[in-house]
This record gives C-alpha cells, structure tokens and sequence, in this order.
C-alpha cells in the first residue's frame, strides 16, 4: 500500500466577506491551498461561489454554521437554536449546552444543516466534504445529524478535528491549558466520530492540525509542522485574509489571517513542501487516497 505524505491546506470561513474570498483565492493561485469550506449564509457567500465555479480546480466543502452566524431557514422555524433575527448564538459552550440537551433544538439543528446542504448543493458546485464553523461538527447532536445527511446526499467526506498535542507544545508552550483542554475534548469527539465515520463508509483524513494554532498558522509553523507530518493524508486548516475587513476585526480580531496568507504563499515553504516530497491533495482525491473505509 502506498503511503505517502499528502497534505489538504483548507482555508476556512470562505464567503465570510470579501477579503476573506480575495485571502483565499490568493493562497490556492499563489501558494499551496488546496480546498476551502464555504459558509452558505456569510456576507459574502455568493461571491465565494461565483469565485469558486470560475477556479474549478479549488474544491470547496461546506463549513456548517451553527454559531456565530445566521441561519439559512427562517427563524419562526428555529426559535429553540436562533433569535428573532435569524442569529445563532455567539458563544459556542452555550449553543452546545443547548443542542444537546433540548429535544427541540436537536430536532431544528438537523433541518438547519439539512437546509445548509441544500443551499450548496444549489449552488451547482461538487460537495466535497463537511466541516464546521469553531468546529460545531464535532458535536455529538451535530455529527450524528451531518452523518445521517452524509449518507442521504452522498457527501464523501468530512473533517475529523484532533491534533497531536505533543506537536503543537513542540512549537509553543504557551498557552498549554487551553491546548490541553483542547486535546481531552476533541479526542473523544475525535473517537467517536471516526467510529460513526466508519460505520457509515464515509471518508476523513488521517491526521489534523490547526486546532491549538488556529487563527496562528503563520510560516514559522508550517516550518516546523511539514518535516513531521506522517505518511497518509493530513488536513492543515487555517483562516487567510486580505486585510483590513470588518467581519474579520469583529468576529476574529486575534487571528493573524494576512500572517497566515503570507505563510500559505511562502516560497520557503513551498520550497519545503517540494523538498520533503509531500503530495498536495484535496478533499475531492480523498476517496480514491489509501483510506481505512
């Protein structure tokens, strides 16, 4: 069996705004990306596609939306998961209190991300995997209901968030209660999703980073990541933008996202990419990459 290193570079938030799209259009032309996961109810949502049918050879998945964000269906259908508005909650820990333990909310949770599928899909672009915005994905309400849909659409893939702690301390220690907090979470999440994953013949990476460095995968890191990426298939998702950008400066104002758009379009690592012999992939080679299905 060929075991290679091959590498997904996912740009994240895509249809966020318009320098979000501008970010990541640059660092698929310019630099290494590969995929990018497209928010169907950002600002900028249309533009992203219309952006993404002109680069076909940019595969784009679906960030599923379920915090800090709108909804695609109306609100007077989901007022157990969004207000009057339309709005999701903005902090993630009380969304997930929420999804979980309301019956109601499970219910509008499941017909939200069936309606945020639809949307892709109407858009005419390949669906090619399924993530989630701050990594809603992994909620054991979300992933059961995304898997379930997964099998009803015939979506190959989706992203399975757990990283190598041990890597990430390597690079940087600060910050180790959150990377350790991290960790204990997602890798239960991480176990039973690939089980579901697998049960349902569905496909996902080998390997995962960008949770502990989010927002930080400037080129400094992606130095000291490329040498130690093991063989199979790893996903590095980060968050490029052009700069200045309201959407950004409000949602995300500690993310270095020109850092990370000059790191994906780094000579020096594209010089490192090519000389350790690491195969850039996307989400749509996935299936037909050595897999564990």
């Amino acid at each position: 069996m060929n075991r290679t290193r091959s590498l997904i570079i996912n740009g994240d938030d895509f249809g966020l705004s318009p320098q979000v799209n501008a970010g990541i259009l640059q660092a698929h032309r310019n630099g290494i990306l590969t995929d990018a996961s497209l928010m169907v109810t950002g600002t900028a949502w249309r533009e992203a596609v219309e952006l993404a049918r002109a680069q076909p050879t940019l595969s784009v998945g679906l960030h599923v939306t379920l915090v800090q964000g709108k909804s695609v269906l109306p609100p007077h259908l989901l007022p157990s998961i969004t207000d009057f508005g339309g709005n999701f909650p903005n902090d993630p820990t009380l969304a997930g209190f929420r999804y979980f333990f309301s019956r109601h909310a499970r219910e509008q949770v499941y017909e939200e991300c069936r309606a945020q599928i639809e949307r892709f899909l109407s858009t005419g672009l390949a669906l090619t995997h399924l993530d989630g915005h701050l990594n809603i994905h992994m909620h054991p309400v979300v992933c059961d209901a995304l898997i379930a849909l997964m099998q009803e659409y015939r979506i190959p893939a989706m992203r399975v968030t757990n990283e190598d702690l041990s890597l990430s301390l390597a690079f940087d220690v600060r910050q180790r209660v959150r990377k350790l907090r991290e960790a204990l979470i997602f890798s239960r999440l991480a176990q039973r999703a690939t089980q579901k994953l697998r049960a349902a013949q569905r496909a996902f990476p080998d390997a995962l980073f960008g949770l502990h460095q989010s927002g930080q995968v400037d080129e400094r890191y992606l130095l000291h990541l490329l040498p130690k990426l093991q063989p199979g298939v790893t996903e590095i998702y980060c968050h490029p933008s052009v700069l200045p950008c309201p959407e950004v400066e409000r949602w995300t104002p500690s993310y270095r996202r020109a850092d990370e758009l000059a790191a994906l379009t780094s000579e020096r690592v594209r010089t490192a990419v090519d000389t350790l012999g690491i195969a850039l992939v996307s989400y749509r080679d996935l299936p037909v990459l050595p897999a564990r299905l």
